[in-house]
């Protein structure tokens, strides 16, 4: 701080001390001045009149104040402009440059910027395009929200054909979900069916064995069974519909629901003939034995009691009336098959024993029914061995069971206690019948009761419980039948689209959607009858397969026209020149696009096989930039130290080290190099080419200055001069010396000395209605200072010729050395 103060008062000392030797300005000074004011006037003027890019450059570069050369670099905005001004303002004016310099990286950055945002928005794009084709579904969902929430902050700034493609990706990736979604509710839906028939057979088994091992004199709830056997034909309906079903599992539930209807309609007619059945048992005097025995036949004809169902103790008795012995287990024969039986029984009454030491009731159960039902198949004298041990353990099975009732009896207390609060409580009737089946079961797992009360008390709640659903499943039941019509409905519509269709003209894709619609339609008409729906189910599959039939061969024709781009997109895979085959490869994506329906998983087959060959083609263009941006980064890396080498030559350099770094830099053209090192070493070759010219133009002004001096003396060698110098100073025809010192110093703008204005201006004057004014460029200036170096040279005397004159001619000639530079 103290030195540059002292070097600013020492300059006021110093300008102080020379003021008193200034000298009044000449009348040409004023007039000068006077212009330069009028013309920053001029420029400040063109400042705030909005000006053009160009002016803008102008004022930058040509500005007669720092001010206005830095407004107007300030209000530049283009690059090309920016980077012409800054080559300009290097070493000459810093503040310029500096601000330059600063727009430039600012628009750089901007740039960068705008590049980052657009690679960040095709990668987006990119990413939505692959997800909508992968076949990855793993957290498929998240994925697509997490493209969803990226795009959101770039939409803005993408362009419509981005934002087509990436909305069209999103559809397919929405579409993908929805099936997704429905492959999983459907198999969802399989799932709860198969456990849905599964328990139908499970509760079904567990009720006949029930039914065929309780007292046979037991009167049975008949609204149970009916209810018990409605609930389980529609929960059976509901659990095969739209499902393919094993033909065992389907038989093993038609048997058990055979038994149950078998049984539950032979309950019934026996309650009808009760008042027969007491009659024949106690017959009046009027009846004979015959009529007797002939009308317990036809009761016992009528009822048609099961077999497997133990009888009750009025059907042995009408049977006796009957003169029909009771029904006897036929003898078997004594046969190894006999003794395996045996050996089979014994095995289940050990494990009857192990389960009942367990105290495992269901079990023990289980294995007393299997142990029943073996007993049977065994003879007389294979069976007496084992019913002792049968006698023993169905005891204890009793004992176990009547433990496990006083076990269960709270439970089932409670079970009747919720079963009467829910006969009073509103709820929807598919609901409440759900509640009451799940107590059902729960009292079924419970193994019964042996109390006849409280299974009463049970019974009773479950069927007032149930007395509210009944009027719903028999809106249900006019549900279903409404569901038939419009099923009817459905058939005949296509029945019309059928006789109307003319598949020579028709628009696909409108009947791939009808198709799909009655599909849908049909469908969502559930429930039906079972048997009312047989013949419309028939008429609905056989139309379908009437629009099935052109749909497919429609799809199939047009499977063959995408496989058939397939085939060509493959041949374009090693296709020369690469940029005709991605034209190609583009249009067969169009191409693609405007084909028809067709099958969806074959359509995804032959959509990979295209997208394989599309993205090969594609990936050599990835390698061959690659392959470029390597050759330029071997380029830059190998032009860099030549760079440097011409960043740190000057003015000072000699003209052999200037033009030898100048024949390196133009070795590189030819290289793959970066624009940026390009520019770089563009920009270097035109700073060597401008210190070589001024070089050579100092060196032959020099020599000029040398020959102008030598012809004062007389010393000059007019071999040593150009040739060409006899026709150029012949050209400018016949001045004095002094004109020609003038017209020198009008070229080179310099001032001529006070004695000589007049003068110069006459010269100016006839220069001008010649048309040949001060609005030459640098390279007729030149020319026409060399002519008259030459006449100078080579007409003028030397006697006329004087030192002062040469040494004004010498000034005019740096003057526009200066100006060159």
């Amino acid at each position: 701080m103290a030195a540059f103060i002292q070097k600013l008062f020492g300059n006021r000392k110093a300008t102080a001390t020379a003021a008193p030797a200034r000298k009044e300005p000449t009348p040409e000074d004023t007039e000068k001045l006077n212009k330069q004011d009028d013309q920053r006037e001029q420029q400040q003027k063109a400042l705030k009149s909005d000006p053009s890019q160009g002016i803008l450059e102008e004022l930058a570069t040509g500005g007669l104040t720092a001010g206005i050369r830095n407004e107007a670099a300030e209000a530049l905005s283009d690059k090309a402009a920016l980077q012409r001004v800054q080559k300009i303002a290097k070493g000459k004016d810093k503040s310029v440059y500096q601000a330059v310099r600063q727009k430039l990286q600012r628009i750089r950055e901007e740039e960068e910027r705008q590049q980052r945002l657009a690679e960040n928005i095709q990668t987006i794009v990119r990413n939505a395009v692959e997800q909508a084709r992968s076949d990855d579904t793993k957290l498929f969902e998240a994925r697509l929200e997490a493209l969803l929430q990226k795009w959101a902050e770039v939409e803005s700034k993408a362009s419509q054909d981005q934002t087509t493609e990436f909305l069209q990706a999103v559809h397919q990736c929405r579409e993908r979900l929805r099936e997704m979604q429905a492959e999983k509710n459907q198999l969802r839906q399989q799932q709860e069916q198969r456990n849905q028939r599964a328990e139908t057979l499970t509760l079904l088994e567990n009720t006949l064995d029930e039914l065929k091992n309780q007292d046979p004199d037991l009167d049975p709830s008949l609204s149970s069974l009916d209810a018990l056997q409605k609930t389980q034909e529609n929960r059976w309906l509901e659990a095969t519909h739209d499902t393919q079903v094993d033909k065992q599992e389907q038989k093993s539930y038609e048997n058990l629901m055979q038994s149950l209807r078998a049984y539950i309609s032979a309950v019934k007619r026996l309650g009808q003939h009760r008042e027969d059945i007491a009659a024949l048992q106690n017959p009046t005097e009027d009846d004979t034995d015959d009529g007797t025995a002939n009308k317990a036949r036809e009761v016992l004809e009528a009822i048609d009691w099961p077999r497997d169902f133990r009888r009750p103790t009025m059907l042995d008795a009408l049977n006796r009336i009957a003169g029909k012995p009771r029904p006897a287990r036929a003898e078997k024969p004594d046969t190894e098959e006999q003794k395996k039986l045996a050996d089979t029984l014994r095995q289940t009454l050990d494990k009857l024993e192990s389960a009942l030491e367990a105290k495992q009731l269901k079990e023990s159960r289980q294995l007393f029914k299997t142990a029943q039902q073996q007993a049977k198949a065994l003879d007389h004298r294979h069976g007496k061995a084992l019913q002792p041990r049968m006698h023993l353990l169905g005891g204890q099975l009793r004992e176990l069971t009547d433990w496990q009732g006083f076990a269960t009896r709270p439970k089932q207390v409670s079970l009747c206690e919720q079963m009467e609060y829910l006969a009073n409580q509103p709820m929807e009737p598919e609901a409440k019948a759900e509640r009451i089946k799940e107590f059902q079961n729960e009292w079924r797992d419970l193994g019964g009761s042996s109390d006849r009360d409280l299974w009463s008390r049970f019974k009773q709640a479950s069927d007032l419980a149930y007395e509210p659903c009944k009027a719903y499943f028999s809106a249900k039941s006019g549900l279903k039948t409404a569901n038939l019509e419009t099923r009817k409905a459905i058939c005949e519509q296509l029945s019309t689209f059928l006789e109307n269709a003319d598949w020579s003209s028709m628009d696909w894709k409108t009947a791939e959607r009808i198709h799909q619609t009655a599909r849908e339609e049909w469908k969502a008409a559930w429930p039906v009858e079972f048997r009312d729906n047989r013949p419309a189910q028939k008429q609905f599959d056989d139309l379908l397969k009437q629009i099935e039939e052109p749909l497919d061969t429609e799809r199939r024709k047009n499977e063959a026209l995408k496989q058939d781009i397939v085939e060509r997109a493959e041949t374009l895979v090693d296709h020369e020149p690469l940029g005709e085959a991605m034209n190609q490869a583009k249009s067969l994506q169009a191409e693609w696009t405007s084909i028809g329906i067709t099958r969806h998983r074959e359509d995804r087959k032959l959509w990979q096989a295209f997208r394989k060959a599309c993205d090969q083609i594609f990936a050599r263009r990835d390698a061959r930039k690659n392959e470029q941006e390597q050759l330029a980064r071997e380029a830059d890396e190998k032009a860099e130290p030549v760079i440097a080498s011409s960043k740190s030559a000057s003015s000072e350099n000699s003209l052999e080290d200037l033009e030898g770094t100048l024949a390196e830099l133009s070795t590189l053209s030819s290289e793959p190099m970066s624009a940026g090192i390009r520019e770089q070493v563009n920009n270097e070759r035109n700073r060597l080419s401008g210190l070589i010219s001024n070089r050579k133009l100092e060196e032959q002004i020099e020599t000029w200055k040398s020959w102008i001096a030598a012809r004062g003396t007389s010393t000059l060698d007019s071999n040593a001069l150009p040739d060409h110098w006899a026709d150029l100073a012949a050209n400018v025809g016949q001045p004095d010396p002094v004109e020609l010192v003038i017209r020198a110093e009008i070229l080179a703008e310099v001032a001529s000395p006070a004695e000589d204005q007049g003068r110069r201006m006459e010269i100016q004057v006839q220069r001008l209605a010649e048309g040949m004014g001060n609005a030459s460029s640098g390279h007729d200036k030149s020319r026409q200072l060399e002519m008259l170096v030459a006449n100078w040279c080579l007409v003028q005397p030397v006697d006329v010729v004087s030192e002062p004159l040469a040494r004004r001619l010498g000034l005019a000639l740096e003057a526009v050395l200066g100006r060159e530079r």
